[in-house]
């Protein structure tokens, strides 16, 4: 019997090619989306779902679950981008990045472990990202909700153990996607004291994205990880310098780690 796969956010960018190259593998899969029906035309069902209202989130795995009678790989892929001063960002817009980054994938994971610990198996991948590894000057938002989802589910997988369920991470660096385009923007203020830095950074993050890396690659890595017996706790996908500044951070002093960041994004 084929895999059953729930992806959240599966109607584009990442997780919709994620869920195109399950099924071409035969695997049953469902995306979601706040609008569903805007994707008539979707190669695989995309049902409602708004990771911000937990009633959507339990309507829809309990659908997929009484019709499959099984779940076995859940993608916690939507999410939203947010950038901006810190201090300039509302606080109301600070709260929705993480309910849709952070809380969101938590309840979608509680509503979905009753019947994963019912049929003794299971895998939760959540979609995070690089910029979740350090804080990025106006991505400070962003990178803390990723970066908290990184921990929860370092802490997650150990308290699903023994109910055979795996858990794991994986943290895309720039894709060629329309995540630019929905993501929150504090607007550049005329009398800002960051209006030069704060535009010159966000004219080079809508570049890194514009010239991101194809989709596919994050699909092809997520059906690699599905087909493995013990994933590893975080996994990483994109160039290699993006995947290499991790590395940087790990081995260099925070003081030259931070001017390499400030250089880069000629601060």
């Amino acid at each position: 019997m084929s895999k059953v796969v729930l992806i959240t956010g599966g109607s584009s960018g990442i997780g919709k090619s994620i869920g195109e190259f399950l099924i071409e593998k035969n695997f049953t899969v469902y995306g979601t989306s706040r609008n569903p029906d805007k994707y008539k035309d979707s190669r695989f069902p995309i049902l409602a779902l708004d990771v911000k209202d937990n009633n959507t989130i339990v309507n829809t795995v309990n659908t997929i679950i009484e019709k499959e009678d099984k779940l076995d790989v859940v993608i916690n892929n939507a999410g939203a981008g947010i950038t901006g001063p810190i201090e300039e960002i509302p606080e109301e817009e600070i709260k929705n990045n993480f309910d849709t980054n952070f809380f969101g994938p938590i309840n979608v994971i509680k509503a979905v472990l009753p019947q994963m610990r019912k049929q003794q198996s299971g895998l939760i991948i959540n979609i995070t990202s690089i910029a979740g590894y350090m804080g990025l000057p106006y991505r400070g938002i962003y990178s803390a909700s990723k970066g908290a989802l990184e921990l929860l589910t370092e802490a997650f997988r150990m308290e699903l153990k023994g109910f055979n369920i795996n858990m794991t991470n994986v943290a895309p660096g720039d894709f060629a996607t329309n995540i630019a385009a929905g993501r929150y923007h504090a607007p550049l203020l005329e009398d800002s004291p960051y209006k030069k830095s704060y535009g010159n950074t966000l004219s080079l993050m809508d570049e890194h994205v514009d010239n991101g890396s194809n989709p596919n690659i994050m699909a092809q890595a997520v059906y690699k990880i599905i087909n493995t017996n013990n994933p590893k706790v975080h996994y990483k996908v994109g160039e290699f310098m993006q995947k290499f500044s991790i590395v940087l951070k790990r081995i260099l002093p925070d003081k030259v780690y931070e001017k390499l960041l400030m250089n880069h994004y000629k601060l």
